[in-house]
């Protein structure tokens, strides 16, 4: 069971969310706490490909590094954090609602500190993530669906 998990319905197609979520320079975009990502691998992405992410957690802004753990075109993610005191795991869905003309997207997030971290995770960052996940999903929500992401429908 994930720490924390959303889900939201989405008036674009499993083919649009997909590429606006995987390009990570929208990230900033959707994401409250996002204040930069980075690829850091040449050539196409997939399960390996790491993301430097830098977050602002609590006062701090905390660059981290990610990694693919999965990689499903337009369905599934997975992504988990290598390094920096708070390393999330992410698993993303996207599934397809009338006949493929929506869909839903599902997100789940499990945290876990090193160093700092250990203090920071409970502290700051899930109280911080459990305000921050549905807000992070309806903005993804807006920015599909009216515009600011992959064309308007």
């Amino acid at each position: 069971m994930s720490d924390f998990r959303e889900s939201i319905d989405v008036d674009r197609t499993p083919d649009d969310v997909w590429t606006y979520v995987i390009d990570f320079s929208h990230l900033p975009e959707w994401q409250a706490s996002a204040v930069s990502a980075e690829r850091l691998d040449e050539g196409p992405v997939g399960v390996g490909s790491r993301v430097r992410i830098t977050r602002h957690v609590g006062r701090r802004d905390i660059p981290m590094t990610m990694q693919f753990t999965e990689y499903d075109p337009p369905h599934a993610w997975g992504m988990q954090g290598i390094d920096g005191p708070v390393r999330p795991h992410v698993h993303g869905e996207i599934d397809p609602l009338d006949d493929g003309r929506r869909s839903r997207v599902t997100m789940e997030v499990d945290v876990e500190g090193h160093g700092i971290g250990k203090v920071l995770v409970p502290l700051v960052v899930k109280p911080q993530l459990r305000k921050e996940l549905p807000h992070n999903e309806r903005m993804l929500k807006q920015r599909l669906e009216h515009g600011g992401g992959i064309g308007t429908p």
